[in-house]
């Protein structure tokens, strides 16, 4: 063999080899979301790739053959290569056959980890997905080269598996998991400077979906201040009124107190006449403060309701919970019948004082995401259950609150709840944000 013959065969195995070896690593750590979405885009290569995904013991199979022949082609080649430049100048040490073949198993191992797997399994890992679109086409071409091979392979080791083994062999599994999306969102969220594959998706909402699973019903209710409600010993025309101050299409009905409802009415119920308001008394869905906002959703749409009462520990209202809040948690703010579009929450930037005037009643998820002031979070839900948590007293108004590094001036008060405040940003200029925004 020629110098230049076996030069040629060297350098073609060693890429071989490398290519097997970084596809392999890239079909493990790639991201299944993002290829899912290649194939749907209708791409070639996104196609090539979904082919493989969904029948991994294929490409495999295409891997380990591929990578094995190249190797050994490697091997056999560079040993013949060494053992011909190397032999002329090893007669006169002891046991130079021995020697000999040490040296071309070191060199060639060396050479092998290097070129053929260290290096190219680098490079695949930082660009998993890019690596496996650039290579789809020559990938489905070796497949289909070594198809011969892999058929057997595979057969093989089915038949073991399943006639000697009694083991399930079964390639139908999931093409991606939860983790895979929480690496697409992430990705999308954090790396903003590269564009999205499909511009149309909102990773926002997959954060929030995934976010879901841990939100608890207490986060997304209408708080127990806020809920209309009648007695059950008032009479139809009191009820009628209620419907048409509060604009709901459901009223809560309690009997003596806030703390034991009894169900609620429909508005269309008004059409059949009724003599009482306990002749259209709809019972209610009750669930505790700690339930899972996802497993309420569930029973919603099991029990065709769209409304549940929520009890805190001591089995006292805490609040109201409808299926429009919990789809809000996932999709962003809705406006509902229990949502008062005339009244929006306050929110306003006052440059000469470097202050925000803020609603009690904003979340503090929602200011420190929009105005990064990075309040700490704990177990209240707004703006103002943090300043009662901080204070461990009802503020009056005009007193001011400090804390660092922010100082809070209690504008209005709505008999026991705080209702405006005045929010001041320390004083220096890093710490202010970048683009105040003004909304009134």
């Amino acid at each position: 063999m020629s110098q230049p013959q076996a030069f040629f065969l060297i350098i073609t195995s060693l890429l071989l080899s490398g290519l097997f070896s970084g596809i392999e690593m890239a079909y493990l750590t790639a991201s299944r979301l993002h290829l899912e979405l290649q194939e749907k885009q209708n791409s070639l290569a996104g196609r090539i790739i979904a082919h493989f995904l969904k029948r991994p013991s294929k490409l495999t199979a295409t891997l380990l053959i591929g990578q094995s022949l190249a190797l050994v082609l490697f091997g056999l080649t560079i040993s013949i290569t060494l053992h011909q430049a190397l032999e002329p100048y090893w007669p006169e040490f002891p046991f130079p056959g021995f020697l000999l073949l040490l040296a071309e198993i070191l060199f060639a191992a060396i050479l092998a980890l290097i070129l053929a797997e260290f290096l190219p399994r680098s490079i695949f890992l930082i660009n998993a997905n890019q690596m496996l679109q650039v290579f789809a086409l020559p990938m489905l071409v070796l497949y289909y080269l070594l198809y011969p091979i892999v058929f057997v392979i595979i057969s093989v080791t089915r038949f073991i598996a399943v006639k000697l083994l009694k083991l399930e062999f079964s390639e139908q599994q999931p093409v991606f998991g939860l983790t895979d999306v929480e690496h697409y969102v992430k990705k999308q969220l954090y790396q903003p400077e590269q564009p999205a594959i499909t511009p149309e998706i909102d990773s926002k909402i997959f954060h929030n979906a995934l976010e879901f699973r841990t939100v608890k019903v207490k986060e997304c209710m209408v708080p127990r201040t806020e809920i209309e409600a009648i007695e059950i010993t008032g009479s139809i025309a009191e009820l009628r009124q209620a419907f048409t101050d509060t604009g709901h299409s459901k009223i809560l009905i309690y009997n003596q107190t806030i703390d034991d409802i009894v169900g609620y009415c429909h508005q269309l119920a008004l059409f059949k006449k009724p003599a009482t308001i306990m002749s259209i008394l709809t019972p209610i869905t009750v669930v505790p403060e700690s339930m899972l906002a996802s497993e309420l959703f569930v029973k919603f749409v099991a029990d065709h309701r769209s409304m549940a009462l929520v009890v805190d520990e001591f089995g006292g209202t805490s609040g109201i919970v409808t299926i429009e809040d919990l789809i809000e948690e996932i999709f962003g703010e809705i406006n509902d019948e229990y949502d008062d579009e005339a009244e929006a929450l306050l929110e306003q930037f006052l440059p000469a004082e470097n202050s925000y005037l803020f609603s009690a009643r904003h979340e503090i998820d929602y200011l420190n995401e929009k105005y990064a002031l990075n309040l700490p979070e704990g177990d209240y839900e707004t703006l103002g259950g943090f300043i009662l948590s901080v204070h461990e007293d009802i503020p009056e108004p005009n007193e001011i609150i400090t804390v660092l590094p922010y100082v809070i001036t209690i504008l209005t008060m709505a008999e026991n709840r705080i209702d405006t405040v005045q929010l001041t940003l320390p004083a220096a200029p890093s710490l202010q944000p970048d683009t105040p925004q003004t909304e009134s």
